[in-house]
């Protein structure tokens, strides 16, 4: 059955008001009429309602009953990304947001190839969050992850402090394997990863993370693209302390 998010605002005792782009796409794309059923969400409650009355700019949902159980993982991942070209951000939005991914913050360093100031960035954040909540109602989540305007680097590391670990892949780390830290920390709750952009990370920053707590892991013997590396590293994690498998 079809999903639909709305703000707390908008469900209020029994009813459901769907307006904007979201009435538009119920009634003109899908072509719902009255009596028919769809998953309501406010990030927090899931309900299935009803279309109780169609007016000229909004649907009226009736809802029927609250959903039991939750999409959520307890485990929070939080995802510092390096800004990539082209459409590997949207990837990486997409399959994380599948995965579970809680917040994805964007950051720019040293190696950075994308100029934000010339990328149309508010655009490209739009489009991103466009794309997260696509991937919520397909994958059936309880909520949409938070998406950042970019950050710089040092932001970043400043940002991770509320998490019980944080790691950083880098190919030139081989003692410390990611199994073997995430088999330490059993009963963390949140969890930071930073995944560098297409050219990695420089000396200077891997230091200065480290400086901060943060924690440099191996991946193995493979070196992996940065898209790779993100969704693969989410999807361990999650495998390891969340409810993923």
């Amino acid at each position: 059955m079809r999903k639909i998010f709305v703000e707390k605002g908008k469900i209020k005792g029994k009813l459901a008001y769907i307006d904007g782009k979201d009435f538009h796409h119920l009634i003109h794309v899908l072509r719902y009429k009255v009596g028919d059923k769809i998953v309501v969400s406010d990030t927090e409650e899931e309900y299935l309602g009803r279309v109780e009355k169609i007016e000229k700019d909004r649907v009226i949902l009736f809802l029927e009953e609250k959903m039991k159980g939750n999409a959520e993982s307890p485990l929070e991942v939080f995802l510092f990304q390096g800004i990539l070209k082209a459409d590997k951000m949207d990837l990486i939005v997409q399959k994380c947001t599948e995965i579970g991914v809680r917040r994805i913050i964007p950051f720019v360093s040293e190696f950075s190839v994308v100029d934000i100031k010339r990328a149309n960035i508010d655009k490209k954040i739009e489009r991103w969050k466009k794309i997260s909540e696509e991937a919520c109602k397909q994958s059936g989540r309880s909520a949409i992850p938070e998406i950042f305007s970019p950050v710089s680097f040092e932001e970043a590391i400043e940002k991770v402090r509320e998490c019980d670990l944080a790691i950083i892949p880098y190919e030139k780390e081989e003692k410390k394997r990611l199994k073997e830290v995430l088999r330490d920390v059993e009963k963390a709750k949140k969890i930071g990863i930073f995944i560098g952009p297409e050219g990695g990370f420089s000396q200077r920053e891997i230091e200065k993370a480290i400086n901060n707590g943060i924690v440099p892991v191996t991946l193995g013997p493979r070196i992996l693209r940065a898209e790779t590396a993100a969704i693969a590293v989410s999807a361990i994690v999650m495998y390891q302390l969340g409810d993923m498998g």
